[in-house]
């Protein structure tokens, strides 16, 4: 176990040397790039997405994990072939470790977050809100007493708004959501609908594994023929929380933090440096990024049951070739 742990620390510090931080390929289409992933419209009705290595944490940039991009493009991959029964999604093939193919969608003006535990560090999370009084939000009535990190009743869907690059998600109820960006209530059904179904096979999964699926988003989009289907990522450690089943109970009565295997780790390490977005982002040091991908690389692990096998060539050169520009 050790030395694999050597191997896999190594295998990060070779990658940090020469992280996918963004790309330009104009020959693919119109570039939109969002905080993870560079996207490329084409003029044939498909999109091609690059996921970089780029994190954000408090909807802000905070620099790059070694071969995130990477993990995170496989562990989409694998959860949406093994939805696609529960719900329909955009992906066409996978061409280079770092890049999808999927059907453009008109991306619904939502994001579906499904939470089955009191928690959270960021603005929008329940147990923000519910620390500072609140006991309704997004229209859940919650109880008095509750413990931070506790498991809820039952998953909640608490949706926000798709803030613009570089502001803040604000957390809202379906009436709120459907007055503030006039989507039909349908369209809001349908996806909540599909969330919902989601997180259930995914707690599910999880949990015969070990894992707790703690909290995720989803974002869904209409094709060109009108159907909903889930787009952009699904159960990642960058849209996901997890957290260790068997160390859980004894964390809550000790008033602890759960072990995770998540972005937590980083969100933790910038909140201990008084960073929760505004202002400056701290320098993050390379041995933080590479346990945080570390983390993210546990998570996949165990959720596949596979080794993940890293690919270490040059991106920028292996995604020129594989997407043929």
């Amino acid at each position: 176990m050790l030395q694999r742990f050597k191997m896999q620390r190594e295998v990060f510090e070779q990658a940090l040397k020469q992280p996918l931080e963004q790309t330009n390929f104009d020959t693919l289409g119109k570039l939109y790039r969002g905080k993870v992933r560079d996207n490329y419209s084409g003029p044939d009705g498909v999109r091609t997405i690059v996921v970089t290595d780029r994190i954000s944490a408090f909807d802000c940039n905070v620099g790059v994990l070694p071969l995130k991009g990477q993990m995170l493009n496989y562990i989409a991959g694998w959860w949406f072939e093994r939805t696609r029964h529960i719900a329909p999604n955009h992906v066409i093939s996978s061409p280079d470790p770092n890049a999808m193919r999927v059907h453009e969608c008109t991306p619904l003006p939502v994001e579906m977050v499904v939470r089955g535990y009191l928690t959270g560090t960021t603005s929008t999370s329940i147990w923000v809100h519910y620390e500072r009084g609140a006991r309704t939000f997004c229209g859940h009535r919650l109880a008095d007493g509750m413990q931070r990190h506790q498991r809820l009743p039952e998953p909640l869907l608490t949706p926000s708004t798709k803030a613009a690059h570089g502001d803040h998600d604000v957390s809202a109820s379906r009436e709120e959501i459907l007055k503030l960006t006039g989507m039909p209530a349908s369209d809001f059904d349908s996806a909540a609908q599909m969330a919902m179904a989601l997180f259930a096979f995914g707690q599910k999964l999880c949990a015969e594994r070990g894992l707790i699926l703690v909290d995720t988003k989803y974002e869904f989009g209409k094709t060109r023929d009108g159907r909903i289907v889930v787009i952009d990522e699904i159960h990642t450690p960058d849209s996901s929380r997890y957290w260790i089943a068997e160390t859980y109970e004894e964390r809550l009565r000790q008033g602890g933090t759960p072990d995770s295997m998540d972005k937590d780790n980083l969100r933790r390490y910038l909140g201990d440096q008084g960073f929760k977005g505004d202002g400056p982002v701290p320098h993050v040091p390379d041995d933080v990024r590479i346990m945080s991908s570390l983390k993210y690389l546990n998570a996949i692990e165990t959720i596949t049951g596979e080794r993940f096998q890293p690919n270490l060539e040059n991106a920028q050169e292996r995604l020129r070739r594989n997407l043929g520009v």
